[in-house]
């Protein structure tokens, strides 16, 4: 069973739905719809600048930031590990 992110099943989405419809009426929907979009677009925008600020902040102090690729290299060790380990285990095809 796929659930959504929030655990909201499609029953209580269409209940949702339903609502918004009796409360709102059918012809004010897409301007709400549009107003969140636009309002989740900002959000995002604002979001990522203050990400590019942070990383141009850090870069001009001379911090490093680039985690990812140490956290990267560690897991592909493990994974090593455990291909070495369970190598002889493994079934072939």
């Amino acid at each position: 069973m796929y659930t959504l992110p929030l655990f909201i099943s499609g029953a209580e989405i269409a209940f949702i739905m339903f609502i918004l419809v009796m409360v709102f009426g059918a012809d004010k929907i897409p301007d709400i719809a549009r107003g969140l979009g636009k309002g989740m677009k900002a959000v995002r925008n604002a979001s990522n600048d203050i990400k590019s600020e942070i990383q141009k902040s850090a870069d001009k102090q001379g911090i490093d930031t680039d985690f990812t690729k140490d956290v990267r290299g560690e897991i592909d060790k493990v994974k090593e590990d455990i291909d070495e380990i369970t190598g002889s285990v493994r079934r072939k095809p």
